[in-house]
């Protein structure tokens, strides 16, 4: 798997244009320290009308996109710093893309380093063969089209590849005697929304949530919607159970640290032991694969389907089906990209097809 094209971080290093970017926050302070390494100057940044307040961000004043207009002119390069999954934000982003030069270059949730074109070079054979293993065309196509788009910040390849969820959940098949096992759960969106494809009847849920506030939410949502066999962890999924250090910073940008916020982890091993789970999904923020590894009996012994978030590290799209193949290889695995920008939202699915 070669790439021979430019690159966003090439393209935005030969630009002479004004580049500006969009949007505030952590994706913008990650895109603005490569723009320090690679020497690439930002010449402004603009936000949406609601949330210009006449403030600042890394020492330009936030404007509206009609005043950078004025100020730079209409031939812009815009630099995606944000992403989002709403539909009123992904038709601005496709018409900011139609209007002018728009990229949103590729940085990574959890990790260090960059998907560019020496990291392809490098894990080229562990690309080819993940791609390899993927169980249909749809996978395939996500996979390329995914590639591209971490190589050149080009949105239109992820918006020509996404796919709604009804489809993979018509593969998947959920119904009504799930033993539902959601590892980052969140506030019960995921539960939600599984609930939507059983008419709102399981067997069991299982949740673990290290965040405290998302936590109380989660549990304020079992009480008033789910009836029946549920239990709920206040700990994040982990390949063992000990209590890990996170820096303090929440969200996102927790990272394992020698001082900060102190949170169990469990293994989802430790606390099924042996119970049975038919559907299990993970999205634990960069930590899936020792979250897999975790539940490596539960895996072996009941085949369960599997819903695993995809896009947190660059390793990620390659490493976790390597990682399911290895360890499990009667599973069929699918690769799909929902409607979000940039590639958030990418999941890897799986469903055991030996008998």
């Amino acid at each position: 798997m070669a790439w021979n094209g430019q690159t966003a971080w090439e393209m935005l290093g030969n630009e002479s244009r004004p580049i500006l970017l969009y949007g505030m926050g952590d994706g913008a302070d990650k895109i603005l320290s490569v723009f320090s390494e690679k020497g690439i100057r930002a010449s402004g940044v603009f936000a949406s009308d609601d949330f210009v307040r006449g403030h600042s961000f890394a020492g330009f004043p936030v404007l509206r996109l009609s005043e950078a207009v004025e100020r730079f002119g209409e031939d812009l390069v815009i630099v995606l710093s944000f992403a989002s999954q709403r539909p009123e934000l992904l038709a601005r982003f496709d018409a900011l893309d139609a209007r002018f030069t728009l990229v949103a270059p590729d940085v990574p949730v959890f990790g260090d380093g960059l998907f560019d074109r020496e990291y392809v070079r490098a894990h080229r054979a562990e690309l080819e063969q993940a791609y390899s293993l993927l169980g249909d065309e749809q996978s395939r196509t996500v996979f390329r089209k995914t590639v591209a788009f971490k190589l050149t910040g080009n949105i239109r390849e992820l918006r020509a590849c996404e796919t709604d969820k009804d489809e993979i959940f018509g593969l998947l098949s959920p119904g009504s005697a799930e033993d539902f096992a959601d590892l980052g759960a969140y506030n019960g969106d995921t539960i939600r929304e599984l609930l939507q494809y059983t008419g709102g009847r399981f067997s069991s849920v299982t949740a673990l949530e290290p965040d405290k506030r998302n936590f109380k939410k989660l549990s304020c949502y079992a009480s008033e919607h789910l009836t029946g066999q549920v239990e709920l962890i206040p700990a994040g999924a982990w390949d063992c159970c000990e209590t890990l250090t996170f820096a303090a910073k929440a969200g996102r940008n927790s990272r394992i640290a020698r001082a900060g916020v102190e949170t169990p982890m469990r293994s989802l091993d430790s606390v099924l032991q042996g119970r049975r789970c038919s559907f299990l999904k993970l999205d634990v923020e960069g930590a899936e694969a020792k979250a897999l590894l975790g539940a490596h009996q539960t895996i072996s012994r009941w085949h369960p389907k599997i819903n695993c978030a995809a896009y947190h590290r660059n390793e990620d799209l390659f490493a976790l089906p390597l990682l399911l193949h290895e360890h499990w290889p009667g599973y069929r695995l699918l690769l799909r990209h929902h409607p979000y920008i940039p590639a958030w939202d990418t999941n890897l699915y799986a469903v055991w097809t030996e008998s």
